[in-house]
């Protein structure tokens, strides 16, 4: 294994990730969103996606997902401040991170085409499709940039 500098330590740190968030659009859909252009990701109450909102960081790109409905990706956000106590949580150690709208999709991303592509069918959202916050892999959110126009 390498040894590590500052530079690649640097590198590492500074290296954006990719993530996708749910929720319903009738709850707070994504043109909601961009009126808004920043809002606090509060509510999650599953562990899982409570780690994920935590190993955001500033600068790192998120898909959004209308659930229900639409069932579809439908925008582009960004994460501008990393996790901190969700003041919505009236117990337990809940986080929430800020994001910031980018874009619409001009093509939203429909389900029914994530799960017939064969370079998203490893996607978490099809492997876990309950979970409101998780992670994409590089491959994905370029192929879904791709799918959507993008």
């Amino acid at each position: 294994m390498p040894a590590r500098t500052a530079k690649t330590e640097s590198a590492a740190c500074t290296a954006v990730s990719f993530w996708l968030v749910k929720q319903e659009p009738a709850t707070y859909s994504f043109a909601q969103f961009q009126k808004e252009k920043v809002t606090a990701w509060t509510g999650v109450r599953n562990f899982q996606a409570r780690n994920n909102l935590r190993a955001m960081k500033k600068g790192d790109a998120v898909l959004y997902y209308h659930s229900n409905d639409d069932r579809a990706i439908v925008g582009l956000a960004e994460v501008v401040k990393t996790a901190y106590p969700d003041p919505t949580a009236t117990e337990g150690d809940w986080s929430c991170v800020d994001l910031k709208a980018i874009r619409a999709f001009a093509k939203p991303l429909a389900l029914t085409q994530i799960k017939t592509d064969a370079a998203l069918k490893n996607i978490v959202l099809i492997r876990q499709s309950r979970l409101s916050v998780m992670p994409v892999t590089p491959a994905e959110f370029v192929r879904i940039l791709k799918l959507t126009g993008d």
